[in-house]
């Protein structure tokens, strides 16, 4: 491990900003409880209330009619006020895809992007708004990082999703959330606390939560070496997703800064060690950009850099082609060289995969998400 200089980890809200509303979501199983309770109204309010809320997916309080009209307004107002506003959705795929901008309640602006596929439907989902991580050929990267988002904004995201399935607003019917993946806006490790908090809601069975199977979420990472650590002891079986990029330190310090602080074999050796715990096969991330790090002997590298961790089944690498943001001078690999890299991976067995780029079309893919949500804003101001 390198580290050159102290990085907080605690995730904690500038104080100078307003704090984001307290919402149902931001609460466990218990607490709801306990709130329930402290409002004067009856225990079985809050199962009630979680029913309508994650198994309905209702979003509108007024309308639980298995409670009161003076419960429900009191409901509506203490514990579900409207934390994000959605600004607009851009359609693609036939309407498979669908990218949507939020405006929190400080004008935060953060994206969410729900694909649909035959038989599973995804949602990529943000955990801060902006990033701190600066990789340089990420939008979301350069733009910063304007603050974490609470448990309950993180949830909001795929609540809306569950909602727009289960009422068919896609092409093919009502459906559920099959996956939901950690790869939107914000370096989900930075933002730990409210993450993994996220999750459990997110896993818990209705009506604490929204039922989704623990082996259908998906964290990623650049490499957050303690919190890789500490998400291995959290008893969630999800999938850790290593944004990697290069395996050699020297081109990684420069097109992922966090090396400087954990370099590839920290990386790596964190990897392996949540996959031998949670005996979940770790996604190694690999965005090819041009003439930058898709080079067969890059290739070459990390095969073998992940074949002196153990069995290669405890790895998997998901190829992803660029999508340039424009005015970037960052763009994607030449096909020869792309398919010249897998092939060298495949030689030395390496399960590999090339990303479907759904979504490039409105800026919903890999390093896109936040490109134009200052023009979002704009229309809508």
């Amino acid at each position: 491990m390198i580290v050159t200089e102290p990085i907080d980890f605690t995730g904690k809200f500038n104080p100078r900003r307003p704090k984001p509303p307290g919402h149902w979501m931001d609460m466990g199983v218990d607490e709801r409880v306990e709130a329930v309770v402290g409002a004067g109204l009856p225990k079985f309010r809050a199962r009630q209330i979680s029913t309508n809320w994650f198994a309905r997916s209702s979003n509108d309080p007024s309308s639980w009619t298995d409670l009161p009209r003076e419960v429900r307004d009191q409901v509506a107002e203490k514990w579900f006020p409207t934390l994000l506003t959605n600004l607009r959705d851009l359609i693609a795929d036939e309407g498979m895809t669908v990218k949507t901008g939020w405006r929190a309640f400080d004008g935060a602006l953060i994206e969410s992007v729900l694909m649909r596929y035959p038989g599973r439907t995804t949602i990529c989902i943000s955990s801060e708004a902006g990033c701190g991580m600066a990789c340089p050929f990420c939008a979301t990267g350069q733009g910063g990082l304007q603050r974490n988002l609470t448990t309950a904004e993180i949830i909001w995201q795929v609540h809306d999703a569950a909602r727009r399935l289960g009422a068919g607003e896609l092409p093919g019917g009502p459906g559920r959330i099959n996956n939901v993946v950690f790869m939107g806006m914000g370096e989900p490790m930075a933002n730990y606390r409210a993450v993994v908090n996220a999750i459990r809601t997110i896993h818990a069975p209705v009506p604490d939560g929204l039922g989704i199977s623990a082996r259908g979420i998906t964290v990623s990472t650049v490499g957050m070496v303690p919190r890789m650590e500490q998400l291995a002891t959290e008893g969630l079986p999800v999938t850790l997703a290593v944004s990697l990029h290069a395996p050699d330190d020297e081109l990684r310090d420069e097109i992922v800064p966090l090396n400087k602080h954990f370099n590839v074999d920290a990386v790596l050796d964190a990897a392996w060690n949540h996959a031998r715990v949670t005996r979940r096969r770790v996604s190694i991330e690999y965005i090819l950009i041009k003439d930058i790090n898709d080079q067969s002997w890059r290739a070459d590298l990390l095969a073998k850099r992940l074949k002196s961790r153990g069995d290669f089944g405890w790895f998997h690498v998901n190829l992803i082609p660029l999508n340039p943001t424009p005015g970037s001078r960052w763009t994607a690999s030449r096909r020869e060289d792309e398919k010249a890299f897998v092939a060298h991976l495949e030689c030395a067995g390496v399960p590999v995969t090339v990303r479907d780029t759904r979504g490039s079309d409105i800026d919903g893919a890999c390093g896109q998400l936040a490109a134009n949500l200052d023009s979002a804003e704009a229309e809508f101001v």
